[in-house]
């Protein structure tokens, strides 16, 4: 005789509760995806450049711990050349050169010495090198290259600015504040710029640069500054004219706001003398060009009129009758 035996059913309670859970759980899960589905949303970033990131880091995990365990082998050269492979193989590798901040200079001078890392795993590539190497170029001050995962190196590049040009023998150089020579000029593409000339003159820029200064109205009339006997300062004005600065940087600064002031008043720039020279404390000393030779004219007129009324005096007393007296 055979005897079946039947469960227990459950409780309505229990039943509500389990029902009541799994709905619980739904909601959390609906709840959850839309969070994250609304966070995705404010996020800077495209799915591309999200698999990018991710796909990065997991590589870079993976190098890491590559890394660790060919270090702790002692391989470290085999860990280097095994980690650029794999990056290789999963496309960080240098395929294009981003070269940014070129102005002036001539671009293809970057590009020539940063092409050279094309086709190079990205690990491989030696930033600091590259730098070093850009900052070898006359026209660059500083730079910065750095990888832009998966394949691109990006080089920024602060350039040097023009200041004014430096007359070397047979030839025209373009310098920056500091006197930094940039690249040779031509006189045509140095019209406009101050001229400095002399042995050692570009070492002294930048103290000739705070002697404009000083003087802010004269400034943008000086065509050309001279560095004499390595001591003091020539400066020749858009007029031609020139004036002679005292050694010494406290009495050419003063010498030479003394002289604007002058200008101011008597409108010196512009006028008849050649040069004025102020080296002599207190005082200045003007050149007007053929007062010499006007003042030997002059010199030569009053003899020549000296000595023709000397001769028209004799003549007179030849003239005069002479008178004898007869003794008787």
């Amino acid at each position: 005789m055979s005897q079946t035996i039947k469960r227990k059913a459950h409780g309505v309670r229990r039943s509500a509760a389990a029902q009541g859970a799994k709905a619980k759980v739904r909601k959390a899960r609906v709840t959850s995806g839309s969070a994250i589905d609304a966070a995705m949303r404010w996020l800077p970033f495209t799915e591309e450049q999200l698999h990018h990131f991710f796909l990065a880091l997991i590589l870079g995990s993976a190098v890491a711990l590559a890394w660790i365990v060919a270090s702790l082998a002692g391989l470290p050269a085999l860990a280097s050349m095994q980690v650029a492979a794999m990056a290789a193989d999963a496309g960080f590798e240098v395929r294009r050169v981003d070269v940014r901040g070129v102005e002036r200079m001539n671009e293809l001078k970057v590009y020539e010495r940063v092409l050279g890392e094309r086709d190079r795993a990205m690990p491989l590539v030696d930033v600091e090198g590259l730098r070093a190497q850009l900052l070898e170029l006359p026209w660059v001050e500083d730079a910065r290259v750095s990888r832009q995962l998966p394949e691109t190196l990006v080089v920024d590049i602060v350039e040097r600015k023009p200041h004014a040009v430096l007359r070397r023998p047979g030839r025209l150089v373009l310098i920056d504040a500091t006197g930094h020579e940039l690249e040779p000029v031509s006189p045509a593409n140095a019209k406009g710029m101050l001229v400095i000339s002399g042995p050692g003159a570009g070492r002294q820029v930048a103290q000739l640069t705070l002697l404009l200064d000083a003087a802010p109205a004269l400034r943008q009339r000086v065509d050309e500054a001279e560095w004499v006997g390595n001591r003091r300062w020539n400066l020749t004005f858009d007029t031609g004219q020139v004036l002679a600065l005292p050694q010494g940087e406290k009495p050419g600064a003063m010498a030479l706001v003394s002289f604007a002031r002058l200008d101011g008043v008597n409108r010196l720039l512009g006028g008849r003398v050649a040069m004025f020279d102020m080296r002599a404390p207190e005082r200045i000393y003007m050149r007007v060009p053929g007062r010499a030779a006007e003042e030997a004219a002059a010199a030569a007129a009053a003899k020549a009129a000296k000595v023709a009324e000397a001769a028209q005096s004799d003549a007179r007393e030849a003239a005069k009758p002479t008178t004898r007296e007869e003794t008787h």
